[in-house]
């Protein structure tokens, strides 16, 4: 069974799970004893809320949280195992169960996003530090630190191929500018809503002194790469470090 495969069976199951449990757990409720206070029947279905969306994957929460406010209104609102509620009372719990439900799985998801937005953050500067690291090695090989960046290049910026040249000359194409806009023929491009250009490569230029040295090829044709400004400033910080190189052998030699 493929990966995906896989993880898609297990989405299915957490959602399943989340989807069954909230309304079982008001039968276990109602058959305790009714009537059972309202605030304790909603903190249990809160702490069950919050268990699903924490899993990550927002079916489970929305199920959870459905699942949640249908089980509050069938098993332990006035009539009994019945969808239908007379109170009004009921009536605002059960919406707002829902909706504190929906809340809080956006709240769970958004914070997954900025912890794994951090981790990737951390991830790109470990990477440029690594990269210097290694143009700082007394003896380091030239084509052993091009080929550094060139990997660190193809994972930051998600790209199929990366590949340097060394040419005083930039021939014509989108650019990826030191402040991490894409230009073509002096327009910004829209990288965060249409990605990076996927029928012609992206020049990434390497400058020493102030004078053009080489420059990158950035190749991203067979899917729709969409870099953030961080990263593609985090690009440009690995081509510095190239630059870097460059210039230590100038004066070498």
């Amino acid at each position: 069974m493929k990966l995906e495969e896989v993880l898609e069976a297990r989405r299915g199951a957490v959602t399943a799970v989340a989807l069954v449990v909230p309304f079982l757990a008001c039968g276990v409720l109602a058959a305790a004893g009714r009537p059972l206070p309202d605030a304790s029947a909603v903190v249990a279905l809160a702490l069950l809320i919050v268990a699903a969306s924490a899993t990550g994957l927002r079916p489970a929460g929305l199920a959870a949280s459905v699942s949640s406010a249908v089980g509050f209104d069938y098993f332990l609102t006035k009539p009994y195992e019945s969808l239908t509620i007379h109170d009004s009372e009921d009536v605002q719990v059960a919406v707002l169960l829902l909706l504190v439900g929906f809340a809080v799985n956006e709240l769970a998801l958004w914070g997954q996003r900025q912890r794994a937005e951090l981790g990737r953050a951390r991830g790109y500067l470990d990477g440029v530090m690594a990269t210097a690291e290694s143009v700082a090695t007394p003896g380091g090989e030239p084509q052993r630190v091009i080929a550094a960046v060139a990997a660190r290049l193809r994972d930051v910026l998600r790209l199929d191929s990366c590949e340097y040249h060394a040419s005083t000359h930039l021939p014509g194409g989108p650019v990826l500018g030191r402040d991490g806009s894409v230009t073509r023929s002096g327009l910004t491009l829209d990288v965060d809503r249409s990605g990076l250009p996927i029928d012609e490569v992206i020049l990434l230029p390497v400058h020493v002194g102030g004078r053009q040295r080489g420059y990158f090829t950035l190749t991203a044709a067979s899917r729709v790469s969409r870099p953030s400004v961080q990263q593609r400033r985090v690009a440009v910080l690995l081509a510095d470090q190239l630059s870097a190189l460059l210039d230590t052998s100038t004066q070498d030699h």
